[in-house]
């Protein structure tokens, strides 16, 4: 079997036709200009629950399954007394994703997973910071088809964000538009 390197699907598209839309529609001279996708980092965090060994296990397997790699533990950088935390202590789990793992990730969560989701009316147009990248936070783990039932017995949430790299946000969002998320309809 030879080892040719297939392009994530939403990754060719990108490079095939979003990127030359996406100069046109905003009107950009250069086509380094146009905004992408630099990674996606999905997180988990602990809360309460860092002592409980099920709810890190779980996490840890969630992250593990719908990403295709082994997640980071987060620690925390200081101690605060009023949320009982000693620095060194974990706090959550991360998983950086770049290249076609990124994009292949990307996919499944824009085309499964949030059709998935109950009472979903799209994805929150608040998500975006200053810089342009989206913050996308889920209640339920369930909702990924990579998961079985017993391995979503013990919730949680988790959130990905995508780091967009662009000249403003309003191009952060049209490129995840262009890659197909689905943005709630504002009333007006």
């Amino acid at each position: 079997m030879s080892a040719v390197a297939v392009k994530a699907r939403l990754n060719e598209s990108y490079q095939t036709e979003i990127r030359k839309d996406l100069q046109k529609e905003l009107g950009l001279k250069n086509i380094h200009q146009v905004p992408r996708l630099e990674k996606i980092v999905v997180n988990v965090g602990l809360g309460r629950g860092r002592d409980d060994k099920r709810l890190v296990e779980a996490a840890t397997n969630t992250l593990r399954k719908i990403t295709g790699q082994q997640p980071l533990t987060t620690k925390a950088k200081k101690s605060i007394a009023g949320f009982k935390l000693r620095e060194g202590e974990k706090i959550g789990l991360k998983v950086t994703l770049r290249g076609d793992k990124m994009y292949e990730f990307a996919d499944r969560l824009i085309n499964l997973v949030l059709p998935r989701l109950r009472d979903f009316h799209g994805a929150s147009a608040k998500g975006f910071d200053r810089q342009g990248n989206y913050s996308l936070g889920l209640t339920d783990q369930s909702v990924f088809p990579d998961l079985s039932f017993e391995e979503t017995t013990t919730a949680h949430g988790l959130q990905a964000v995508f780091v967009i790299k662009c000249q403003e946000p309003a191009h952060a969002r049209a490129l995840l538009e262009k890659l197909g998320m689905p943005f709630e309809k504002e009333n007006k």
